[in-house]
């Protein structure tokens, strides 16, 4: 066990309580104005977080292979192995002026944009679901409780890897905790009709925007989940462990699931809009509010499998996962069990290199045939009232 599990399980105890005790009061607020037709969300903010971390990666690079001749020692010896696997890239190093003043380039930089891409993916990805449940939590308090609890996830891992450069991370992530809940809610206030001053008419009102069939959209948020999940990993493979040398092997995967993320927001659904069944319209419910009570204990639950308990972060995960579908435990039972049973049998017969990349493929999987259930039930519910 770390010398920093206590920090790290007192935080999986103090979020999970802060998400047990607000989430349910997030969800219960009224709607609140009309989401505008079109939006792009936090995704362009997100994609610029992301191409700022690899044009990091390239000044790394040439940083160390300028001022450190291509000898990664002077900061791979306070890490974990499989960091700083840094390609020459010696044109570009080559003519690059003043490459010492890269120096901020190892760590620091990074250190700054973390907290933005996780909690822009996750919002991201509660928007690919649900619009209205973005905005809602966006504009919560539960994304300056996320920042909180994830600024002090990183940063006891980061003292955990002690450097030279650590007070400078520390003090920057505490910035970036301060900066992003804000970034964040602007984001969402742009979902709600214009701005003002923006050249919306004087009372003029956004339309509302109809929502996909659950059971279609379902299936949908199940490859962005996937693909979200997949690019997290490449850029983890690739980027926060500086390791852009391997960039290549990762790009087959990474164009795939840009390509299910561009399918599945611009092409539209085929056939008629059908109301939801019930089976299909509590899913999609029970996952919204797994995601509202996950969003400020997720990453103190992950890095206390590592760093601290493995026993308590199970725990706190399951709590939340039984307090998102705690109401509608009897409906979702069958579903669920066969959800489970695909999930275990992917996790046991198809697992990834790692603990992410087997957790990612088996809910994938337990969320495809979840899914599929619910469509099944629903449809076959639907045919016996018809007959009747």
């Amino acid at each position: 066990m770390s010398g920093i599990a206590p920090l790290l399980d007192g935080t999986v105890v103090a979020s999970a309580a802060a998400a047990l005790f607000l989430a349910p009061r997030v969800l219960r607020r009224e709607a609140g104005p009309a989401l505008r037709g079109r939006s792009y969300g936090p995704e362009p903010v997100l994609a610029a977080v992301v191409a700022l971390i690899y044009l990091n990666q390239v000044l790394v690079a040439v940083y160390v292979n300028r001022v450190h001749h291509g000898d990664v020692s002077f900061i791979t010896r306070y890490l974990q192995p499989g960091w700083f696997d840094v390609p020459r890239l010696d044109a570009l190093a080559a003519r690059f002026p003043a490459p010492e003043l890269l120096a901020p380039s190892v760590l620091r930089v990074q250190a700054f944009l973390e907290l933005p891409l996780v909690l822009l993916a996750f919002v991201a990805v509660v928007r690919r679901l649900d619009r209205a449940l973005y905005v809602r939590l966006a504009r919560s308090p539960l994304v300056p409780l996320a920042a909180a609890s994830y600024t002090v996830a990183f940063c006891a891992v980061e003292w955990d890897l002690r450097n030279p450069y650590t007070v400078d991370d520390l003090v920057l992530r505490t910035l970036a905790a301060c900066l992003t809940p804000p970034l964040i809610a602007w984001l969402a206030r742009r979902e709600t009709g214009a701005e003002p001053g923006a050249g919306a008419e004087p009372g003029a009102e956004a339309k509302p925007v109809p929502e996909p069939e659950p059971a279609r959209g379902l299936f949908r948020f199940a490859l962005d989940l996937w693909a979200y999940g997949q690019l997290m990993l490449v850029l983890y493979d690739t980027a926060l462990l500086y390791n852009l040398a391997r960039i290549g092997d990762h790009l087959p995967s990474a164009a795939a699931a840009l390509a299910v993320l561009v399918a599945t927001r611009t092409v539209p659904p085929r056939g008629p809009h059908q109301q939801p069944g019930p089976y299909t319209a509590t899913l999609a419910g029970a996952i919204g509010r797994a995601l509202a009570l996950f969003l400020v204990p997720a990453l103190s639950i992950r890095y206390a499998e590592s760093f601290g308990t493995p026993e308590l972060a199970a725990l706190a995960g399951l709590l939340m996962i039984g307090a998102a579908a705690r109401r509608d435990a009897p409906r979702l039972l069958l579903p669920a069990l066969a959800g489970a049973v695909v999930g275990y049998a992917v996790a046991t017969l198809a697992p990834g290199p790692y603990y992410e990349a087997t957790l990612l493929r088996s809910a994938t999987g337990a969320l495809l045939a979840t899914t599929a259930l619910c469509a099944l039930l629903d449809t076959t519910r639907a045919r016996l009232v018809v007959r009747s």
